[in-house]
């Protein structure tokens, strides 16, 4: 078993930056690749950000890109996403996942495990 636990989430105003943290505690000796989701109210959990497990590929969604940055360290088994040029549209609460495996994908129900997620809320 995989523990996921969020971090980082508040209010900030449009332009601003926040970063969230996903510590990563359990089983943690297998290869997972980690991904941020988000899920605003009314709609469908989607993809934001991935990173493969050695943490040199990453993947980002066309809404995001250019403004998050998600990394890890192993050492620390913490997985990061910086947040920097937020819009109201994205105002979710974000959630880590882990999927057992090197390469990251971008269907939530291919993911083992998740956090309980952290509300992120961009003001204008």
């Amino acid at each position: 078993q995989v523990q996921l636990v969020e971090s980082g989430g508040g209010l900030v105003q449009a332009g601003g930056s926040l970063r969230l943290s996903c510590a990563v505690s359990g089983r943690t000796d297998s290869n997972y690749a980690m991904g941020w989701f988000r899920q605003a109210p009314g709609k469908e959990r989607e993809f934001a950000a991935g990173i493969t497990w050695s943490g040199d590929m990453t993947k980002y969604a066309d809404s995001v890109k250019g403004r998050f940055s998600i990394s890890r360290d192993n050492a620390k088994n913490t997985v990061y996403l910086q947040m920097n040029g937020l819009k109201p549209e994205d105002t979710a609460v974000y959630y880590c996942a882990a999927q057992r495996g090197f390469w990251v994908v971008t269907t939530a129900n291919s993911y083992n495990y998740w956090g309980q997620g952290t509300q992120v809320t961009v003001s204008s």
